[in-house]
């Protein structure tokens, strides 16, 4: 087989680990459960649009709960 017709596998494979990061951050954020649906549906339905919009308009930062420290 000519080696390009691995890249597809390959991109797929690459898609596919940033959807679930996506999604495991989706999870773990502090939006309200109607949106984490949203969100996790967007991405699971449409892999890479759904990634591009969370990346662009997720508001990642003000969501994303930082770590504590525990004293």
């Amino acid at each position: 087989m000519h080696p390009a017709a691995y890249s597809g596998g390959f991109i797929g494979l690459v898609v596919f680990i940033l959807d679930l990061i996506a999604i495991f951050e989706v999870i773990n954020s502090n939006r309200s459960v109607t949106a984490k649906l949203l969100w996790s549906l967007l991405i699971f339905l449409f892999p890479i649009l759904g990634l591009v919009l969370y990346f662009l308009f997720g508001g990642r930062e003000e969501h994303n709960r930082g770590y504590e420290v525990i004293a």
